[in-house]
């Protein structure tokens, strides 16, 4: 067997047989690191996806094809739960809750299921313990390994044949088969490929725990989420006890679902009432507040956006956005000047989603109008009303996806008024609220502030 020394893009996975100063994949500067590997050799380990072909009417299935790990909002996420043999990969910015979302799921999933083993790379197993102590993990059933070499840890999952495994991190898992330091393309490739092999051979799920980079990407090769079944995100801020976990991609379910989390001091807790938890300390009578409703996946969720419009101090307006997409706000700016009348040449525009909710689809657009211009002309929206629609560019309000699903939300939290497209109300057979079709942004503001 042969040594092979490569250099490779440690943010795209690009290999070249010569050092360059900027990679071509990703145009990054000083990202290519040497690697030493070998080559000419053969496999020996046997394919995961060996033997014949079948039809699929007559691939045999296991009556447990997927399983609960003890926490509804994880299992949401993943798409009804744990699949057998899949492969998931969590990441997250440091000390978002990844490690503390795994330990405590195991947890549950060793008392109810059996043998867990945990894997842990970067504390020991007395500081692992600690950690479980505080976060209440007593299992008898969660085994502990604190490794590093690939070789080791395989060897202990097959013959421990545990229900379930998390690696933390994957990132510091190295094998033997190559010279380079853990963490770098090559290892954190190949490490991902051999418990790839691990987990559809024997059936065993198993979680890679990964580190980000300063952009909020995984870090190391793109190729490892292409290797992986399911990539959940955590997001939260530093700032707010909340975290979402957000599925990125999903071979067994939707990738539009979310869970929500509250980090306390006994660990995450599963928030049963996002929406309820959003407006828990929502102003009521001030102007540049108003509620849409979004959906993430098959959960309707409530949230508060709030606009701040003043006048500008510069010669280029400010328009700030935390939640929503910056170019959507200019858009809809634009619309309010152009089709409204409001002028707003010389303001500077703020517009928050409040708890450090992300909002990407259009539906919310009218809500976005709503706050900007109520901050603007300086008048309040009622308290007990909902906004939802999506905003055309000639100030037409469109139809959504799934307006009753809003709307039953919004009446299970006691509000009474709904403003949504014309085009959406045919579709809403509720009595709970008031609903409120308009067909275009002005009429929509009449409605609002006629009864603010």
């Amino acid at each position: 067997m042969k040594t092979k020394t490569i250099y490779s893009c440690q943010k795209c996975g690009y290999q070249s047989p010569k050092w360059l100063g900027k990679c071509p994949d990703c145009n990054s500067w000083n990202t290519l690191v040497e690697e030493v590997g070998f080559s000419g050799g053969k496999r020996t380990e046997e394919s995961a996806a060996a033997g014949v072909p079948l039809p699929i009417g007559q691939v045999a299935g296991e009556p447990e094809d997927r399983f609960s790990c003890g926490i509804s909002e994880l299992d949401r996420v993943l798409g009804g739960g744990i699949v057998a043999g899949s492969l998931v990969l969590i990441g997250g910015d440091p000390g978002i809750g990844k490690s503390t979302l795994m330990l405590q799921a195991m947890d549950r999933l060793a008392r109810s299921r059996g043998k867990v083993l945990y894997v842990s790379g970067e504390e020991s197993a007395r500081q692992t313990r600690m950690r479980g102590e505080r976060l209440r993990v007593e299992a008898k059933e969660l085994f502990i390994l604190a490794e590093n070499s690939l070789e080791r840890i395989t060897a202990h999952a097959r013959r421990m044949e545990p229900r379930a495994m998390v690696v933390d991190s994957i990132q510091t898992v190295f094998t033997s088969a190559l010279e380079s330091a853990p963490g770098t393309v090559s290892q954190v490739r190949e490490s991902a490929g051999k418990l790839m092999t691990l987990a559809k051979g024997s059936g065993i799920p198993v979680f890679l725990v990964g580190h980000v980079t300063k952009d909020g990407s995984i870090a190391g090769p793109r190729v490892l989420e292409h290797m992986v079944d399911t990539v959940l995100y955590f997001e939260g801020d530093s700032g707010h006890p909340y975290r979402i976990l957000r599925a990125i991609k999903n071979r067994y379910g939707s990738t539009n679902e979310i869970g929500v989390f509250e980090m306390n001091e006994g660990g995450l807790c599963e928030v049963a009432n996002p929406s309820e938890f959003f407006l828990s300390e929502r102003p009521l009578g001030v102007s540049g507040s108003v509620v849409s409703a979004a959906v993430e996946g098959s959960r309707p969720l409530l949230v508060e956006l709030q606009a701040l419009v003043t006048a500008s101090s510069f010669g280029v307006p400010r328009r700030t956005t935390i939640g929503v997409d910056h170019n959507r706000l200019a858009l809809l700016v634009a619309v309010l000047e152009k089709k409204v009348g409001l002028s707003m040449a010389g303001q500077d525009i703020f517009l928050n989603v409040v708890g450090g909710v992300k909002l990407a689809e259009p539906a919310t657009d009218l809500a976005m109008v709503a706050a900007v211009a109520s901050s603007h002309l300086d008048r309040s929206i009622a308290p007990r009303t909902m906004v939802v629609g999506e905003v055309g560019l000639a100030g037409e309000v469109r139809a959504i996806t799934q307006p009753e699903t809003r709307v039953r939300e919004a009446a299970k939290l006691g509000f009474t008024r709904c403003i949504v497209p014309a085009g959406s109300v045919k579709h809403l057979r509720t009595a709970e609220v008031e609903i409120i079709g308009v067909s275009t942004v002005a009429e929509a503001l009449e409605h609002l502030f006629d009864a603010g």
